[in-house]
């Protein structure tokens, strides 16, 4: 039976989300049909412009992302902070980004005055387009909706192009948080689809890898890894890029070449921080969405995700203990 999405998302308990959203028609979203023979490579393009372009609208930043031949797969920040501290001038603008809104509020901007009865409406209004502007959902919304226009269009038909529903899973601590990272990233190694995380495409990992390979500042559209923890810790990921680029790097020739020594000999400084084996390890980023159903974390917290969220039982306590406690 399908979950709820407020089983799934609880924002009292993180704000970091992985999603996947897969494609209903046995044709291609993105790639090369060989039945065909036709290229649908350029809508992976589509996908990627989409959704860094939304990042710039919603309070939701992006984490990872890998856009697949009949899947997409992101890591999300929900920052309902940022949201609430936005004016109702900038709600409405980032809004009509994305949205037409109504009468009221299409007026409001053009700098007409409203009764004290259309007030009331405008205020009400003005406080579900704040709410949608940190809702997954609604991000979800404005990604597919979008891609399956265009693609139907393409293919000259009607009718549901993605399944019903994305699948969402809560990420409840560092841990779950970076090897899912990493699994997301390395989706195009493990799918034989590229040689290394360093040169898949329409992936976070090129665009960091790209970025730091040339000294640039990081991704304006992904959330910045911004070092260890330390007093007045700016917002982002709390380890260092270059630690996190080499440890993925390390991990997909892992993965591709079958040797242990990739990972034994990079001794990395992420993997000593987190508390994880190279076994943990290679077992989240090759089989996360095989372990996990609901959310991921160490096993004490997800019991209380568990309380929280009102679940009779989740899948995945098991792997909860023996991949991501801290050895």
């Amino acid at each position: 039976m399908p979950q709820t999405r407020k089983s799934q998302i609880s924002l009292s308990d993180t704000s970091y989300y992985h999603c996947v959203s897969r494609c209903v028609r046995r044709t291609f979203l993105c790639g090369f049909d060989k039945y065909t023979g036709q290229s649908y490579e350029h809508r992976r393009g589509w996908v990627e412009d989409r959704l860094l372009f939304l990042s710039t609208v919603f309070a939701i930043d992006i984490c990872a992302y890998a856009v697949m031949s009949n899947h997409t797969h992101l890591v999300l920040h929900v920052d309902k902070a940022r949201a609430m501290s936005w004016g109702v001038d900038e709600v409405l603008t980032r809004y009509h980004l994305i949205h037409k809104g109504t009468v009221l509020t299409q007026r409001y901007l053009v700098g007409d005055q409203l009764s004290a009865a259309e007030r009331i409406t405008f205020n009400e209004t003005a406080d579900i387009y704040r709410r949608r502007l940190y809702d997954i959902s609604w991000l979800m919304r404005d990604l597919n909706e979008n891609i399956a226009r265009q693609a139907n269009k393409e293919d000259g038909c009607t009718g549901r192009f993605w399944e019903g529903r994305f699948k969402s899973q809560a990420l409840l601590d560092e841990s779950a948080l970076l090897a899912c990272m990493a699994y997301v990233d390395l989706n195009p190694v493990r799918a034989s689809i590229e040689e290394s995380a360093q040169t898949s495409q329409y992936t976070s990992i090129k665009m960091r890898t790209v970025a730091l390979k040339a000294k640039q500042r990081q991704p304006k559209n992904l959330m910045p890894f911004v070092g260890n923890h330390r007093i007045n810790m700016p917002k982002g990921i709390a380890f260092a890029l270059k630690d996190y680029c080499e440890l993925v790097d390390a991990t997909g020739n892992q993965i591709r070449y079958s040797k242990k020594s990739y990972l034994e000999q990079k001794q990395s400084p992420l993997l000593t921080s987190l508390g994880l084996t190279v076994e943990q390890w290679m077992s989240l980023t090759t089989e996360f969405e095989k372990h996990f159903f609901s959310a991921a974390g160490a096993e004490q917290i997800m019991h209380v995700f568990k309380r929280h969220t009102q679940h009779q039982r989740l899948r995945g306590m098991g792997k909860a203990k023996a991949l991501l406690n801290r050895s």
